[in-house]
C-alpha cells in the first residue's frame, strides 16, 4: 500500500489498525483455542479396520483421520479417495490391495496374511476400506484371520455408498410418504446359480440400494418388474458419489437399461430403486444436481 502524505490521514489509518488488531484478537485466539476432541492411539501389534468413506476426505471421520495419521503401516483398497490417502504421513508403509470386477490384484487370504505378518512385526495397522467396512466389505473374513492369528482388531465405521449417493442426490433414504424400509443388496449373488428373491424385493413401501450393480441394471429391472413393481417405478444410478466427478442417471425400470447405454456410467456406481427417487430435482438431460458441493458450486 502506498505511504500516506497526510499525517493527519496516516494518524487515523493507525489508531484504526490497533482497534481492529484488538476487536479482533479474541476472534482468532478463541478459533486457535478450540481443539478437536481427538484422544488415543494407533497400538502396536493391532489392526484398525477403518471406513475410508465415499471419497470425499471431508466425510471421513475424525477417530479415522487420527488413525491414518498414527499407523506404521496402511493396507488400503481401490476405492479409497486420494485424498484421503494424502493423510498419510510419508514415513508410514502403504500396501494397495484393490480388487476391481473380474479382477482381484491381491487374493482374499493373502490380504489377511499380510495384516497378520505386519502385526506381528509390532506394527499399528490401518486396513483401510473403502466406504464402511461391514457392508459388503468382506470385513468378517478378515476379522476371522485375525482372530485365528490372536491379533487384537478394532473397527472405525465409515459412511457408506448409499448415505453419500443419497446425501449428495438430495433425497432420503426413508421418508413415511414414500418408504419405511431400507434394504441394502449387494448384486453379486453369493452363489453362481444363486438368483435373487425378486418378489420379497418388489415392494413399494421400501426403498432399494444395489451395490456392485453396475453390469446387473437390466437383470435387475427386468427382475423387479417381473416381480410386480411397475414400468414407471423409479430408479437411480449414482457413479463417484460425493465425489467431484459425481455423474448420475435417473429413470424408470422401463428405461433406465436403455438410457445407461446412451449415456454410460463408471464404476463405482450404485442403484437405489424407490419412490423416493421421485423426489431428485434433474435437469432436462436428468443430471441431478450434487448436493455435497452445492457450497462450492453456487454463487
Amino acid at each position: 500500500m502506498p505511504a500516506l502524505s497526510n499525517p493527519l490521514l496516516q494518524k487515523w489509518f493507525n489508531a484504526f489498525m490497533r482497534l481492529s488488531h484488538r476487536a479482533l484478537t479474541p476472534l482468532v485466539q478463541q478459533a486457535v483455542d478450540i481443539r478437536l476432541p481427538l484422544r488415543g492411539e494407533c497400538r502396536a501389534g493391532q489392526v484398525y479396520l477403518v471406513g475410508a468413506g465415499s471419497g470425499d476426505a471431508e466425510l471421513l471421520t475424525l477417530k479415522a483421520a487420527r488413525l491414518l495419521m498414527q499407523a506404521d503401516a496402511v493396507v488400503y483398497d481401490r476405492l479409497v479417495g486420494d485424498d484421503v490417502l494424502a493423510l498419510i504421513p510419508s514415513g508410514s508403509e502403504r500396501y494397495y490391495v484393490g480388487k476391481a470386477r473380474g479382477h482381484h490384484s491381491v487374493p482374499q487370504a493373502e490380504i489377511g496374511e499380510l495384516m497378520v505378518k505386519l502385526a506381528r512385526e509390532g506394527k499399528s495397522v490401518v486396513r483401510l476400506k473403502g466406504g464402511d467396512p461391514a457392508v459388503f466389505a468382506r470385513m468378517g473374513e478378515e476379522l476371522d484371520a485375525l482372530a485365528a492369528a490372536e491379533i487384537p482388531a478394532a473397527i472405525v465405521p465409515g459412511i457408506t455408498a448409499a448415505s453419500a449417493a443419497a446425501a449428495c442426490m438430495g433425497i432420503p433414504l426413508t421418508d413415511r410418504g414414500h418408504a419405511q424400509q431400507l434394504r441394502f443388496v449387494t448384486a453379486q449373488l453369493c452363489r453362481e446359480d444363486g438368483t435373487p428373491d425378486w418378489a420379497s424385493l418388489a415392494r413399494k413401501d421400501e426403498t432399494l440400494v444395489f451395490y456392485m450393480g453396475l453390469s446387473k441394471v437390466s437383470a435387475i429391472c427386468h427382475g423387479l418388474r417381473q416381480a410386480g413393481l411397475p414400468d414407471e417405478w423409479p430408479i437411480m444410478l449414482v457413479a463417484n458419489a460425493s465425489q467431484s466427478e459425481q455423474q448420475s442417471l435417473v429413470g424408470s425400470l422401463a428405461d433406465m437399461p436403455e438410457k445407461l447405454s446412451a449415456t454410460p456410467l463408471p464404476s463405482p456406481c450404485l442403484i437405489v430403486v424407490g419412490s423416493v427417487v421421485q423426489r431428485v430435482a434433474t435437469t432436462p438431460a436428468n443430471l441431478a444436481t450434487n448436493f455435497c458441493f452445492a457450497q462450492q458450486t453456487t454463487p
